[in-house]
């Protein structure tokens, strides 16, 4: 073959190419890795035979030198069975045939100036090769010395050769961490792995293989019943697809012929599946919307949309009506040389399951880890620990930071809705511990109470693709006793008003937590509360000798006086619900809340709050709600001086206009919004109550008049005119004099609306004058014929309209029939 088919004239591709994958054949046939045999049987066939693959290797080393510039005609296609050769586990083989990779890359880096077909091919068969069991931590080694020994010869290629083998190892380092985890019984390991591998290959922009590693993630997640992390996971996938009817990527063929749009529009069937199951409605909606948009105005697949908007309404009562339990956050270490590099002295928050304790999620977390060692502290342990060969585990159970939507603030928001997010989109943890500094008053244990305070931070919120999340950030903080309090009195004054809301909301409640909350609170002789606070902070010494904390100190007095209306409201609520054979027992509640109520009023001012049976609304809302972000304020935590009006004494006379009750809220979070237009100024009290029914009426009228009509199709027309550019960028068109168009993202999560007058607008003003022409002469000429209106609405109808039409009109003129039908039917 060398004297007859080398040469330029004679030279075979094929038959080299023939020749180069039956040499790998051969050295890695089964029968020659004699790394799978027995010591004794080892040797005896390296005494009779030698090792054959070592022979083979050499040869086909020494044939690809002298391929010259025929070298190019192999690359690709030999970079897989030279990497399969080359990960053989025999030292001087990998030697010989490794720098077989440099001389690709010079090869392809001389031909076109960089070497990325070789790159693709190598990460791509390094995959394949390493999950089947080839590869380890020596061979990483040998091919980064190797390589980066070859290019400091060549300057011209140096930095992308560094960079390469940067690549490569952190390819194999994690592709290495998920081989030895797949045989492990801990699926949490397998998702771990699986999670780095596919970031891994987002971070290099490697489409294909990104997917590929999401759907093991899935299929790891349908295994342990985790639906909700297994809708985010495929929410991956969705996301790189576009609504648009463009056939679907090489990478997608495993799904068979399809769109874009077919493809996105049976994941997010999917995905809505998914987190029906999980529970997660609100993600589920926010997918519904942007399926019925597409039905409604791209694809105007009525039916769908119907069927669509069914599933979506049923999401939304399921909010209101099912109970979610509140899932419990672990923070989880792990400790020492002995766990591997993707766990090894990190910390992890958990997301528990439904009901799940923290003393079954821990056991079930030993199991993982028969040998490591349980800390019993939550402290961070010392180096000692962090580099001792051994493995120690610390779990405990950490509170999620609540973090408001912005469209949620400073509104009456149902519980059911607030609740969600207490435990959902989190990403700041909480764990306090009580700490004593200075002398300690053993009557008064509260004015020496510190509180260490740990954050943490996790890479991305939870719940996401996996239940847990790296802690990237930890802080430690610490709260002096006065703050301690006032955020104990925040936490009073919430507890009360969430169960006076749940027992407004479902009166089937058993009465026994609200007299228990109720009852510890005011009665003196189990009452230890505020009295302690008063004594601790309220004396002329404490106001001396910490002058700085002024501010404190009135919000926690602002905090007590508001707990008395609370109360108040919380007793009247209990006497309503309250049977025979505890009437007593309420009976001494409220005489305690009585003499609580002068005591406070007196000292700390009069707060009010409207009556229970007030806001009488067709909607279950609470008449407490809307004062809560007034009333409790985290953020004011930070000190501003109270701003809250207050009486100096009990004595003064009550307000009796339902108005006057709105001059009570507290300003410190700054939630009582007014609302200013060009012509009025509406307040909180009735007036804003009276303006909600207004509207709630005008929503309701299926009547539109002329004039609203007109307003309303100008501004849809104004809103559809804006997207025209969104439309070129999706459909292609390009504008003629703007080259800077931004283009919708393909991962853009809802699109932007094409509708008919889009289409229209696109082919130029005068199709749009047509269109409209053409549109009002057909409904003129249907609407003209009163047999058709009188099949289509009854003669009551009618008159109902034009009466209510007249009555609203300043304009004396009586109002033109076919006009009026020609817009509302």
């Amino acid at each position: 073959m060398n004297q007859k088919f080398l040469t330029n004239d004679d030279f075979e591709v094929q038959l080299w190419n023939n020749y180069f994958h039956l040499a790998v054949a051969f050295i890695t046939q089964e029968s020659l890795q004699l790394q799978h045999f027995s010591p004794t049987k080892r040797n005896k066939i390296l005494v009779k035979y030698g090792d054959m693959r070592r022979l083979i290797g050499f040869a086909i080393r020494d044939i690809w030198y002298k391929l010259g510039s025929h070298k190019i005609c192999f690359i690709p296609g030999m970079v897989g069975p030279i990497l399969e050769m080359t990960l053989i586990p025999e030292e001087e083989l990998r030697r010989a045939t490794i720098p077989i990779f440099f001389d690709m890359i010079s090869c392809e880096h001389t031909q076109f100036g960089n070497f990325h077909k070789f790159e693709n091919e190598i990460i791509l068969k390094l995959d394949h090769e390493v999950e089947g069991g080839g590869g380890d931590e020596r061979y990483m080694q040998l091919l980064e010395t190797i390589l980066l020994d070859c290019a400091a010869e060549k300057s011209t290629v140096k930095p992308q050769v560094q960079h390469f083998v940067s690549l490569v190892k952190g390819l194999l380092t994690r592709l290495l961490d998920y081989r030895t985890v797949m045989s492990d019984d801990s699926r949490n390991n397998r998702m771990s792995c699986t999670v780095n591998l596919l970031n891994f290959y987002k971070d290099i922009n490697r489409e294909g293989m990104y997917i590929r590693y999401l759907y093991k993630l899935r299929d790891l997640h349908l295994e342990g019943e985790n639906y909700t992390e297994a809708a985010y996971t495929l929410l991956l996938h969705s996301r790189l697809l576009k609504w648009s009817d463009d056939m679907c990527s090489p990478q997608f063929e495993f799904h068979g012929s399809q769109t874009q749009r077919q493809l996105k529009e049976t994941l997010y069937d999917t995905i809505i599946d998914y987190f029906d199951k999980g529970k997660m409605w609100e993600e589920a909606i926010t997918l519904c919307k942007e399926l019925a948009e597409q039905y409604e105005n791209e694809i105007f697949d009525y039916e769908l949309l119907s069927k669509r908007l069914e599933k979506q309404a049923k999401f939304y009562e399921n909010i209101m009506k099912i109970l979610r339990p509140k899932p419990d956050y672990f923070a989880v270490g792990y400790y020492g040389q002995g766990y591997p590099p993707f766990l090894r002295n990190k910390v992890f928050i958990h997301r528990g399951k439904e009901y799940e304790r923290r003393e079954d999620f821990q056991n079930q977390l030993m199991s993982q880890f028969p040998s490591s060692v349980r800390l019993n502290t939550t402290t961070m342990p010392g180096e000692d620990i962090k580099n001792s060969p051994l493995q120690y585990i610390q779990c405990f159970t950490v509170q999620p930071v609540l973090e408001i939507p912005p469209r949620l603030k400073n509104k009456p928001v149902p519980d059911q809705i607030i609740n969600f997010y207490k435990s959902n989109y989190v990403q700041r943890f909480h764990y306090s511990r009580p700490v004593r500094k200075g002398p300690v008053d053993p009557n008064n244990e509260f004015a020496s109470m510190w509180i260490e305070r740990t954050t943490f931070t996790t890479v991305y919120k939870l719940p996401g693709i996996l239940r847990w999340f790296e802690a990237t950030d930890i802080k430690h903080t610490t709260l002096s006793p006065l703050e301690n309090a006032i955020e104990t009195m925040e936490s009073t004054n919430e507890k009360i008003l969430t169960m006076i809301n749940q027992y407004q909301a479902d009166w089937s409640l058993p009465i026994n937590p609200l007299s228990m909350l109720l009852n510890g609170i005011v009665d003196p002789a189990v009452m230890g509360g505020f009295a302690k606070y008063e004594k601790a902070f309220f004396t002329d010494e404490y106001t001396q000798q910490h002058s700085e904390d002024r501010d404190k100190l009135l919000r926690l007095k602002d905090l007590i006086a508001w707990q008395i209306p609370l109360l108040g409201g919380g007793i009247s609520l209990h006497g309503k619900r309250v049977t025979d054979d505890l009437r007593p027992f309420h009976e001494r509640m409220e005489e305690c809340f009585k003499q609580l109520k002068k005591k406070v009023e007196k000292e700390y001012g009069v707060r009010e709050l409207p009556d229970l049976d007030e806001r009488k609304s067709t909607r279950p809302r609470s008449m407490l709600r809307s004062f809560r972000q007034s009333i409790i304020s985290i953020s004011s935590l930070q000190g501003s001086e109270c701003g809250t009006p207050t009486k100096s004494h009990a004595d003064r006379d009550i307000p009796e206009s339902p108005n006057s009750w709105s001059s009570t809220l507290p300003r410190s979070s700054g939630s009582v919004s007014v609302s200013i237009d060009e012509e009025s100024v509406v307040t909180v009290g009735d007036a804003e109550v009276k303006l909600r029914k207004s509207k709630k009426k005008k929503k309701r009228s299926s009547m539109i008049f002329i004039t609203e009509e007109r307003e309303r199709t100008s501004t849809l027309d104004c809103k559809r005119l804006s997207k025209k550019q969104e439309f070129r960028s999706d459909t292609n068109l390009s504008e003629p004099n703007n080259e800077n168009v931004p283009l919708t993202h393909a991962n853009s999560r809802s699109l932007p609306a094409i509708t008919g007058l889009s289409l229209s607008v696109a082919g130029g003003a005068e199709e749009v004058d047509a269109a409209k022409a053409k549109r009002d002469s057909k409904t003129m000429s249907a609407s003209g014929t009163s047999d058709r209106t009188a099949d289509r609405r009854s003669k009551g109808v009618i008159n109902l309209l034009f009466k209510s039409k007249s009555s609203r009109s300043e304009d004396p003129k009586p109002s033109d029939p076919a006009k009026d039908s020609d817009n509302h039917f």
